[in-house]
């Protein structure tokens, strides 16, 4: 790692600003220097790519998945190298990064088989019927094609695979996009280190100069450059409510609007039907105590909120979730900013009027910085839908139960809910039929709906829906894990009347592969 932003030597000005990392668990700085962008590198940066897509979008498909392959293979030779800067500067635990780091080249791969197959284009043909009366018809043949560069925004909880070179940057250039990556200011280092395999890949596959880039900011100057930016045609973000809104607004504000694809937060409501606890209580309170504390609380999909019935083996649940989660040690939050919003808003909550603090983890470090401290708290369920506070993600290792008297309060609870990335149904087996409007109620509230499993832990695979109704994510169509992702940086153009030899390949006659066809207004599809 060079200590300097990646781009430097052509999209930077003179007048760089030097950024330093931070050790979260230390407070102490971390090696290597950082160029702050200005507004001229985040221009410098728009042009190039802006450049570079017009030569990338007609990159073909085998060269395409051999770029990504190449980004994968680059970033697992450094694999021991970054999994330790990024456990410096997340202080995540090296197993977790380990794993993040499959996650990250296997999305890659994914992605680059995706694209060497080809079918993921959508493309329909309508043959012609210069016959059809009274009016012949033309030949008409749609695909999905690239809109042009996108702009990343690394997350703060998982500086791998969901940062610069994680999904949206994998589907993004799958797309035929170039990609420009705003570094998470927590993650300079990491950051640093991926752009390095990314650009080594781009230079041994060919790739054009500008397909992309990386840039530095310690606050949110560059990001809202990045946004106003006229060449810029996309953007991801993974973060807050606040954020993710801020930069909807400004995309909208602009002369020409463009999507922004934010996920902004989610609770992931857990709910246990009566039977499950009856017969579980132990077993389903040991797992969502680990389920809540898993990364510290600090993924999007750890359940920040459980909702019951009240009845007798309702005890027995409380009794066990509050010893598993008193002594879960403190972990190391992401940032120090995370961990005083994290004490600041739990603390807040559990002082909320009929909101009882069931447990608080009792094994903290000390000797570190931005410690964790699970909490597990208790409403009733009419004080829980009047408090509009009680409903807000708290990002920790926090969770609310809330006890309802009956199942029409439950679905009382369940009707004040807002979108989610995950709502989980525990039940068992024959009761599921019993509660049928709770479940259809429940499946309006999300993008993912689980049963008998937890919400941590999401599946990288071609049917994942990562994304949910407002304000899980501002457009519930998409997600952003898995290989539909591709699909938000993609339009549809149909090309009318056309010659075969001006045609896209995907659309001549002769590349049948996943085309769709209408011949003599017969529909088929070819194999």
């Amino acid at each position: 790692m060079n200590g300097k932003n990646i781009v430097a030597s052509e999209y930077t000005d003179g007048n760089e600003i030097n950024l330093k990392a931070v050790n979260p668990a230390t407070g102490l700085l971390l090696e290597g220097e950082f160029c702050k962008a200005s507004e001229t590198d985040v221009n410098k940066a728009l042009v190039a790519a802006t450049a570079a897509f017009q030569i990338y979008r007609h990159v073909n498909k085998t060269e395409k998945a051999a770029f990504l392959n190449a980004v994968a293979d680059e970033i697992t030779a450094i694999g021991e190298e970054l999994v330790a800067r990024a456990s410096a500067e997340s202080g995540l635990p090296l197993p977790r990064l380990q794993g993040e780091l499959g996650r990250t080249t296997g999305q890659l791969r994914l992605f680059a088989n995706l694209v060497a197959e080809g079918s993921w284009v959508d493309a329909i043909i309508d043959t012609a019927l210069p016959e059809r009366q009274p009016l012949p018809k033309p030949d008409i043949r749609r695909m999905l094609v690239p809109i042009g560069p996108v702009v990343v925004f690394g997350a703060s909880n998982f500086p791998l695979a969901f940062s610069v070179a994680g999904g949206d940057t994998a589907s993004a250039l799958a797309s035929g996009c170039p990609v420009i990556v705003k570094a998470h200011p927590a993650h300079y280092g990491t950051s640093a280190l991926v752009s390095e395999a990314i650009i080594k890949a781009v230079a041994k596959t060919g790739m054009p100069k500008g397909v992309f880039s990386l840039l530095y900011d310690d606050g949110y100057t560059v990001g809202v450059k990045l946004v106003q930016h006229p060449l810029t045609k996309a953007v991801t973000f993974t973060g807050s409510y606040h954020g993710g809104m801020a930069l909807a607004k400004l995309a909208q504000e602009r002369k020409q609007p463009i999507p922004v694809f934010a996920e902004m937060g989610s609770i992931n409501p857990v709910i246990f039907l009566p039977d499950a606890v009856a017969n579980q209580a132990e077993e389903l309170a040991k797992k969502y105590a680990a389920s809540i504390t898993l990364g510290a609380g600090q993924f999007c999909t750890n359940p920040g909120l459980m909702l019951v019935i009240n009845s007798p083996a309702l005890e027995k649940f409380k009794q066990t979730i509050t010893e598993a989660i008193s002594i879960v040690p403190s972990a190391t939050m992401l940032t120090e900013g995370i961990a005083k919003n994290y004490s600041k808003l739990s603390s807040e909550v559990t002082a909320e009027a009929g909101v009882e603090l069931l447990a608080v983890s009792g094994l903290k470090n000390n000797e570190l910085k931005n410690q964790s401290e699970a909490k597990i708290a208790q409403v009733d369920a009419a004080q829980f839908i009047a408090n509009p506070k009680l409903h807000e993600e708290i990002f920790g290792p926090y969770s609310l139960l809330v006890v309802a008297k009956d199942i029409a309060e439950l679905e009382e609870v369940t009707a004040v809910l807002q979108g989610q990335l995950t709502v989980t149904i525990m039940a068992n087996k024959n009761e599921l039929q019993q509660y049928q409007s709770l479940i259809d109620l429940l499946t309006d509230k999300t993008g993912r709906i689980i049963l008998n499993g937890v919400p941590t832990g999401v599946e990288v695979c071609a049917a994942m829906q990562h994304g949910g109704p407002f304000p899980a994510t501002n457009d519930s169509r998409f997600t952003s894990v898995g290989s539909t992702a591709i699909y938000r940086f993609v339009r549809p153009l149909a090309y009318q009347d056309w010659e075969q030899a001006l045609l896209p390949d995907e659309l001549k006659d002769a590349n049948p592969l996943g085309i769709f066809r209408m011949v003599n207004n017969q529909f088929t599809k070819d194999i």
